[in-house]
């Protein structure tokens, strides 16, 4: 590829009364910037991952990055959405101004803030992010479309709760050793497992354990071009991307295969010149634990309808064979839409560089897979990442 992430910054998930779409955004982009050893003046484009879809009173948010440095003025500077996958789609976005000749540095900015919308609001803003046609009065919001998918899946291949449970457990407890996760707690398999007042059913058999949380938060990198990355001090390299975007309405397709999933992983893959065994961990979209089980297949790590052998065997804890979220993921770390995307690639850029937070680094991490999902498996977006210097 013809760009690398050079530096990087990510804020704590969580619920900040005090922080504004606009706060988040401007301390990322100065701490990236920073950590890229760059100033202001060398950026030459900036992208901005930012869902909004009702959350933000404030929208055409592409310009509050200029907020962080008068240097930043006149730069062109664009917003891009796709749904959960938003965060992804705007670093591709960068890398592509990079191949184009547009730019040589790209500034990259993921965010969102959530928590001060009230809770109906919340399901129906990301209701948004489903076919309204078919899906707008789902119960229980976008939970409630998992909670079909889980439904379906569990009538097709039986009783996953076990399995469900088991992700849940694992990624709160990759959790607690991550500073940015917003809750670092390790809950364990039989709180994960039973039903009880504070692990109520959401939607179907999905549990709040089985949830991923509302959350504010940011996260920012900067990319440079090949050249240019060659005098940084850090260099993660982009090995291979691919992006599949499938039908919105889940009527059109198999809705428990994830193709779009299968299809951005296969290119990536294939792009990158490696197999998903030669990959040393993966940071995936576990918006619910069902999502994570299904990736399992769809990404080749399991056939189709045996996702519960990886978690059960023990294949994606963090010293399996092909650890999965180490972070915690979405699960325990939050899952701040526009800002997610972003977060994924400087968790893997973290671990490649080998500048993860102790009990969360993994030991001789030389390739990491990304999988970030706008929808139900709408937007699919994969990056493999290698480190360089």
């Amino acid at each position: 590829m013809t760009a690398s992430i050079v530096g990087w910054a990510h804020t704590p998930f969580g619920k900040f009364d005090t922080e504004t779409v606009e706060s988040l955004v401007t301390r990322v982009a100065n701490e990236a910037m920073a950590d890229a050893g760059i100033s202001a003046g060398d950026v030459d484009e900036i992208v901005l991952g930012h869902f909004n879809a009702g959350f933000s009173a404030q929208d055409f948010t592409a310009s509050l990055v200029l907020q962080a440095d008068p240097k930043l003025r006149f730069k062109p500077a664009t917003r891009v959405e796709n749904a959960c996958a938003t965060g992804s789609a705007a670093v591709h976005q960068g890398l592509r101004a990079i191949a184009a000749g547009a730019a040589k540095i790209v500034l990259v900015v993921g965010v969102e803030q959530m928590t001060r919308t009230p809770s109906a609001e919340i399901g129906k803003n990301l209701l948004k992010a489903s076919y309204l046609p078919e899906d707008g009065d789902t119960v229980g919001g976008f939970a409630g479309v998992f909670g079909k998918i889980a439904s379906s899946y569990f009538q097709k291949y039986g009783d996953q709760s076990d399995a469900l449970a088991l992700i849940a457990a694992k990624n709160h407890k990759n959790g607690v050793a991550n500073p940015f996760a917003q809750m670092r707690k390790d809950f364990g398999f039989d709180f994960c497992r039973a039903e009880s007042e504070k692990n109520p059913y959401v939607a179907g058999p999905l549990k709040r354990t089985d949830c991923s949380l509302v959350s504010d938060g940011a996260a920012a990198l900067v990319l440079a071009d090949a050249e240019t990355a060659k005098t940084m001090g850090k260099s993660i390299g982009f090995r291979a991307t691919a992006h599949a975007q499938d039908f919105l309405p889940m009527s059109k397709r198999d809705i428990l295969q994830f193709e779009g999933c299968t299809v951005a992983w296969q290119r990536a893959l294939e792009q990158a010149g490696v197999t998903l065994g030669d990959l040393s961990f993966v940071e995936t979209h576990d918006c619910f634990t069902v999502a994570e089980l299904i990736e399992y297949e769809a990404m080749g790590l399991t056939p189709r309808g045996q996702g519960a052998r990886a978690i059960k065997e023990g294949w994606t804890l963090k010293d399996g064979k092909l650890p999965v979220n180490p972070s915690g993921g979405l699960k325990a770390k939050g899952h701040p839409i526009g800002a997610t995307g972003v977060s994924m690639h400087v968790m893997t850029a973290m671990q490649l560089a080998g500048q993860a937070p102790e009990g969360m680094q993994l030991k001789n991490a030389k390739l990491g897979g990304i999988f970030n999902m706008g929808g139900a498996a709408v937007a699919n977006y994969v990056s493999v990442l290698e480190p360089l210097k």
